[in-house]
Parts: C-alpha cells; sequence; structure tokens
C-alpha cells in the first residue's frame, strides 16, 4: 500500500479547495458581512494544487487511485462531481463575502458547492479583522470622548472601543454586560465619539422600555450634554413629513417598543444611521409585532444593549444576533435543526463549540465576577432609576393635585398642614402603583399600571437570572404585601416580607434562611422601619429602594444592610424615582443633602 493511501483520514487527502482572500482594495472600511471579498482557489488534494487542465486530465482516467506527482491518491465521484459543479458555479456566483470567511475562520463552513474547504488564509486588514472578532488580538482602550461628562473605567473604554471597532465594519453588536455595569454610558461616549470623528451624520435611533424613557434621557444630558436628544412620546409626538423634517436638529431619537409599531410608517421612512434596542431581549419572540415593526426599520449600523441575551431558549439568541446581522445564523428553521435541537435536546457539545465560536465575535460579556472589572468597580454603586407614570398614574396624579390644591386655599392654620401632609402621601402612593393608592387587594391585571413595578419586574428577573440576592425596602408596609403576592405569582419565586407586624421569631426565621440557606428565597422585601436598621443582610449584593425617604440616611442605613463587613461582592443599589412628580423634587433633595455629613465630619478631630 502506498503511503499516500495508508491514511485517508481527514480531509487533506480529498479533493478540496484552498481559499486565500483579502478585502477590496478600493473599498472603504465599513463593508458588512455580506460584502464581496477579493479571494484566489486553487483545487488541491493529498497537499498538492491541481490546475482546471489537471483536473480535467485525471477525471478523463475515469479511475479511482490516480497519480499525482509520484503520489498515489483515491479521486472520490462525490469530489470529483462537487467539482465540476465548483466549476459551473464560478461562471455565475457572487463570490466570497465577509460572512463566508467569518465562517470559515471559526470552523462552521468547511464546503463551498458540497467541496470541502481543506485551508483558509486572509491576508492584510481581512486577517486583523478576523484576529480581532475572534478574540485572538485585543482592543486597544480609548480615552474619554470629547464632551463626555464623567470618566469611563478601562473596561468600559474597552466595550467602547469594540463597538466602534465593529460599526467601522458595519457589522452588528451585543453589549451584554452585567446589570450596573455601564451599557448606557458606553453607548453615550460611543456616540460622542462617533460625533468628534465626524461619523455621526445622521440620527441615530433608540427603542427601549416605555418604563426607562425618563432614564435614557437624564443620563443623556449627565453624561452627554453635546449630544441633541429629543424623546418621541406622548400625544404631542410629531408624525410623517415633520416628523422626518425635525430630525436635522438631532442626533439621537428615544423612543419605546410600542411606539415603534404604533408609529411603523412614520420610523420606517426614515433611513437611520443607527438602530439601538436597549433590554434587547424584548425581540426575543421573532414572531411579535413589535419585533416584526423593529425588523422592518433600516440602518447602517445595529447595537444591542441586554444583561440577558439567552433566557429561556436558543432561539431567543438568535432572534436578537438575527436582528444584528441578518442571515447569519441561517433562516430560523435551520438554526432549530443546526444548532437549538441538538444542544437542547441532545446536549452535543460540538454543535455548541461552533455555535460559540460564530457568535463570540458579535457578543462583548462582562460580568461582575471577572477579575478584570472586580479591580475596576468601586465597592458600592448607586443608581437612580428614572421611570415614567402610565397613563393611569398620570391621571390619578394630576386629579389628586387639582383637588388638594383648591382645599389648601379654603383651609387654615393646622389643617392646610393636614392637607398637604395627606396630598404628600396620596401622591407617593400613586407613583408607587395605583392599587396601592385605591386600597385594591392585587397589582395584577391585563395591563402594566406602574411604570415603577413594571421596572422593577425587569430589573429582578436579570437580578435572578445572575444568580444573585436582592432587597426591596419600601415605606409602605401595605404595599410590601402587594409586592410579595405580584412578586410570587409573577416571577414564580418564593419572596420573603418583613414588616412591622411580623413577630421576632418569623422575623429571625426569615432572616436566617436569607442569609445562611444556599437553596433559601433570594427576593427579600422590607419596610424602612422594620428592616432599616440592626439587620445583617450581606447574601444580598442588590439594593431596590422602590419609594424614597425624606431624609437621606435613613436610605443609607438600610443600604448599610447589605453594604458591610461581611460582603464579599460590589453592592448595587438601585433608586426608583418618578420623572415629573415629587418623587424628583425629593430625589433632588436627597442630592443636595449628600455633602452635609461630609462637611460635618470636617470639623471632627481626624484620627
Amino acid at each position: 500500500m502506498p503511503p499516500s493511501l495508508a491514511n485517508q483520514e481527514g480531509l487533506a487527502n480529498r479533493l478540496g479547495l484552498q481559499i486565500k482572500a483579502a478585502t477590496p482594495t478600493k473599498s472603504a472600511p465599513s463593508i458588512g458581512l455580506g460584502s464581496l471579498l477579493n479571494f484566489q482557489w486553487e483545487l488541491t488534494i493529498g497537499g498538492q494544487t491541481l490546475s482546471k487542465a489537471q483536473f480535467d486530465q485525471l477525471v478523463a482516467q475515469d479511475a479511482p487511485l490516480v497519480e499525482i506527482n509520484h503520489e498515489w491518491v483515491e479521486l472520490r465521484p462525490q469530489d470529483v462531481k462537487a467539482a465540476q459543479t465548483f466549476f459551473a458555479a464560478r461562471q455565475h456566483e457572487r463570490g466570497l463575502s465577509l460572512e463566508d470567511a467569518l465562517r470559515m475562520s471559526t470552523g462552521d463552513t468547511l464546503m463551498i458547492e458540497k467541496l470541502p474547504v481543506v485551508s483558509f488564509e486572509a491576508s492584510g486588514s481581512l486577517a486583523a479583522l478576523l484576529e480581532t472578532l475572534t478574540g485572538n488580538q485585543t482592543l486597544d482602550e480609548i480615552t474619554d470622548p470629547p464632551g463626555f461628562q464623567g470618566n469611563l473605567r478601562p473596561y468600559q473604554s474597552r466595550g467602547v472601543g469594540w463597538l466602534l471597532f465593529l460599526e467601522q465594519w458595519g457589522l452588528g453588536a451585543c453589549l451584554a454586560d452585567d446589570m450596573g455595569l455601564g451599557k448606557t454610558v458606553q453607548l453615550i461616549a460611543y456616540l460622542l465619539q462617533l460625533k468628534a470623528e465626524g461619523r455621526l451624520s445622521g440620527p441615530m435611533l433608540l427603542i427601549c422600555p416605555t418604563s426607562v424613557l425618563g432614564n435614557w434621557e437624564r443620563e443623556v444630558r449627565r453624561f452627554g450634554p453635546q449630544l441633541r436628544t429629543v424623546v418621541h412620546h406622548g400625544p404631542g409626538r410629531s408624525q410623517g413629513k415633520a416628523f422626518r423634517q425635525q430630525l436635522e436638529a438631532f442626533d439621537l431619537v428615544i423612543t419605546s417598543y410600542p411606539l415603534v409599531f404604533r408609529d411603523q410608517k412614520t420610523f420606517a421612512a426614515v433611513e437611520w444611521q443607527g438602530l439601538v434596542l436597549d433590554e434587547a431581549q424584548n425581540i426575543k419572540n421573532p414572531e411579535a409585532r413589535q419585533s416584526q415593526a423593529v425588523r422592518q426599520l433600516q440602518a447602517q449600523t445595529r447595537i444591542a444593549l441586554t444583561g440577558t441575551p439567552l433566557e429561556n431558549r436558543l432561539t431567543e439568541l438568535w432572534s436578537i444576533l438575527d436582528f444584528l446581522n441578518p442571515g447569519y445564523l441561517g433562516p430560523k428553521p435551520f438554526f432549530q435543526r443546526r444548532f437549538a435541537t441538538p444542544i437542547e435536546r441532545y446536549g452535543d457539545t460540538a454543535s455548541l463549540t461552533t455555535l460559540r465560536s460564530l457568535v463570540q465575535p458579535f457578543i462583548l460579556r462582562r460580568t461582575k465576577t471577572d477579575r478584570d472589572i472586580i479591580q475596576d468597580l468601586p465597592e458600592k454603586q448607586e443608581m437612580t432609576v428614572f421611570c415614567s407614570l402610565t397613563p393611569e398614574q398620570a391621571q390619578l396624579y394630576q386629579s389628586i393635585v387639582d383637588e388638594s390644591l383648591a382645599a389648601v386655599e379654603v383651609a387654615q392654620g393646622i389643617q392646610r398642614h393636614g392637607i398637604i401632609l395627606a396630598t404628600l402621601i396620596k401622591l407617593k402612593q400613586i407613583c408607587n402603583h395605583p392599587a396601592q393608592y385605591l386600597h385594591e387587594d392585587s397589582l395584577e391585571g391585563e395591563i402594566q399600571r406602574s411604570g415603577k413595578l413594571k421596572r422593577l419586574q425587569e430589573m429582578l428577573e436579570e437580578v435572578l437570572d445572575e444568580g444573585d440576592r436582592a432587597l426591596i425596602f419600601t415605606q409602605f408596609a401595605e404595599l410590601g404585601k402587594l409586592l410579595q403576592k405580584y412578586l410570587q405569582n409573577t416571577l414564580q419565586r418564593e419572596t420573603l416580607l418583613l414588616y412591622g407586624g411580623s413577630s421576632k421569631t418569623q422575623r429571625e426565621a426569615m432572616i436566617d434562611r436569607f442569609q445562611h440557606d444556599p437553596q433559601g428565597p433570594r427576593l427579600f422585601i422590607l419596610s424602612l422601619k422594620a428592616g432599616g436598621v440592626g439587620l445583617n443582610l450581606t447574601r444580598a449584593n442588590h439594593v431596590f429602594h422602590f419609594d424614597r425617604w425624606w431624609n437621606p440616611a435613613v436610605e443609607n442605613q438600610a443600604t448599610d444592610r447589605v453594604f458591610r463587613i461581611g460582603q464579599t461582592r460590589n453592592v448595587q443599589v438601585h433608586k426608583f424615582v418618578c420623572t415629573g412628580t415629587l418623587e424628583e423634587r425629593i430625589h433632588e433633595q436627597l442630592e443636595s443633602k449628600k455633602p452635609l455629613p461630609n462637611k460635618w465630619w470636617a470639623l471632627a478631630r481626624p484620627g
């Protein structure tokens, strides 16, 4: 047996293709997955290359074993047929795309016209691109962009650089950092850098849940005031031609998922420079009407922001990646057969490895447990979560304001003070949930009646997905009971509740379960008075202040149930505020009081 025939394992001994590729010399950097490359191919077998004429001579011998340069190789009929099909297709095929090259470099596509690709070589800028996408070459951190009001942490600088890199190549990106690592800040810095480089030539459209519209508006105003921003929301929003005309004055348009479907014609008539999805898991169901409306929008660049790109099924990941880079993972039925079913049903590790290599170039995921991230983070992060009122909340709020102002006009003395105090309590209850003010026995309903509750549910889902634990503080015991019932039914998770009516035995049992039981509940609702002091709950690393107290020291004491000796993880504090309401005024006052303790301690004797 000739040595060349002794070992027939692997593709090298089969008739196949050897491909070399590079980007077009006259092409702009932004080419996209579908753009064509300059490429050269050669037939190869047994480590030797063949010209078309040599191949035709071998085929003419009509023999299963042929000799090439004194080496015997097997010429399989199916490979001969595939090669002939390949030659015929070259006469009208469009060529090799960047998508094809990426698949080859990740080891997924090893066939062209059923002919094996035995080797693939990229050169020039294409090689640099593939090296970076596959993680073999790192990106440099960028400096804080001009106009950025803050300081990017090193991992955030790398995130901005990654977004800019993919944007230059016309590729979609999914920034999937853990909650609290600053996806919002990174996007703002990215937009400012585009603006500074003169590459923000058209408007960007940011789509987010209705509950965070106000939060995005404030964060842009805080970190990137140079970005000309408009929120497309409310009954007075412009439509059609008027909408398109006003776009010339803005860099960023912020709107919500429901409005993209409702105003679909208005949005679809614009060629957006960029399309950004916040909480991108909102399009995890590709058949949903809002998902279809989002996919029909035209944009040069696409970005997804989500801490949970994959929640329950691999098809959710497909939905986000197909939005970012349409067609990259194939049609949904193909993806289901090729990846989802083998991985989910049969635990196919080879398919999982291939899928991971395909999606990793377009997903940047950092967690709070990463060693490179931990050293960048402060021990405690405080974040204000701005929420919008629902129409029901806004109507109730305005009616109470009108009634109270009329009553105050005719009241005097202590009665006047009583009306004002009662009004403040009512307004805070409405901001929490209409059911609390109306003394209903449930927070559930066909529609979400509270912007705060909707945002809390979204954030808690992410907390639970990450395996974390959370404390939820409210000053209202009756709301705590409603929240406990709602969260247990909605999230299907046992939720503890500690309030003034809890006995000492119940209190100690709940604390012990939350703090020491590995299988115990991961959500703990506490009234501010009953749970704000004297507890050690370091098992949690998230604190939610559902409603704000007047005194920042009281809130800090509540936060210190988690942020204290024994805490081994960074603590994230989320403070909920309804925009345009009394709560926003309270928030402003609390912020103004923050420097007071430091000024007082400056008077004390050091050491």
